[in-house]
């Protein structure tokens, strides 16, 4: 077996153990757990990191052109994403959010084809990376918001029914999450609207045609696209808070993540 391949099920296993460990930090709120699930979640994307390095090295091209290399590398950017956002505001009950969906990706890529295919047509471009990085961190970082909003509409529910579980005190106040979740989304829109403009700009160059519509992927994007600018055009202009704004958040990020299960990115 290709070292590549070692290296991603040593994540798969390192995930699946970093997710066990958050939800036993989220259930009892003990200190020495957390800190080896957050070190077991910080080996597995180092070991993620080797993995996509050897990958591309072996096929010459950014490695994400596949279902499997599209939503390994998406699962990388969201892990990578959430360690930085540690550092500088240390929130480990998030990690108990991003671990499963981390995990979940991976999953999912280890049921598609793993062999490295050589680029050929439109792929075989020199706009491929530009449009991946920025496409891809957009959807990492809208992926994180959408973590957080998750945990707002949990909060939230439970302060309107006035039914407080254990799970109120573990996690973070209403306005620290709806916080959060704006600066990801703040974040992550620029760099999604980049991607869909390389993306347009790489398909004009090759069909003389900025979309395509028979092509289901640029359709859901560009929905999604319509939904988060509505999100931020709602914030900045009428105030939109809180509730409403997070279940747009959910659902923007659920179409980018049916859209990767299903059409993943460049569908080969």
């Amino acid at each position: 077996m290709e070292l590549s391949l070692i290296l991603f099920y040593l994540t798969l296993v390192l995930y699946a153990a970093a997710t066990v460990g958050y939800m036993a930090h989220l259930t009892w709120l003990d200190r020495p757990v957390w800190k080896i699930s957050r070190w077991l979640l910080f080996t597995g994307f180092l070991s993620q990191s080797a993995g996509l390095v050897l990958r591309a090295l072996e096929a010459g091209y950014t490695p994400v052109t596949t279902r499997f290399e599209a939503m390994t590398f998406f699962a990388w950017l969201l892990v990578g994403i959430y360690l930085l956002v540690q550092i500088r505001n240390s929130m480990p009950v998030v990690g108990a959010f991003v671990a499963p969906l981390a995990l979940v990706l991976v999953l999912l890529a280890s049921f598609r084809d793993m062999k490295v295919a050589p680029l050929a047509g439109l792929l075989d471009s020199p706009w491929l990376p530009f449009h991946v990085w920025f496409a891809f961190l957009g959807d990492a970082l809208l992926g994180l918001s959408a973590c957080f909003a998750a945990m707002y509409l949990i909060q939230e529910r439970q302060l309107k029914k006035k039914k407080i579980h254990r799970l109120y005190y573990r996690l973070p106040p209403l306005e620290v999450l709806d916080r959060w979740s704006y600066r990801c989304v703040s974040l992550g829109f620029p760099a999604l609207t980049i991607g869909m403009l390389t993306g347009a700009l790489w398909l004009n160059t090759v069909q003389g045609a900025y979309l395509d519509w028979k092509d289901g992927r640029q359709t859901a994007t560009l929905l999604t696209w319509f939904l988060y600018a509505g999100l931020l055009h709602g914030r900045l202009t009428v105030g939109w808070r809180g509730r409403k704004v997070a279940w747009l958040n959910v659902i923007g990020f659920l179409v980018i993540l049916v859209t990767f299960v299903h059409l993943a990115h460049f569908a080969r």
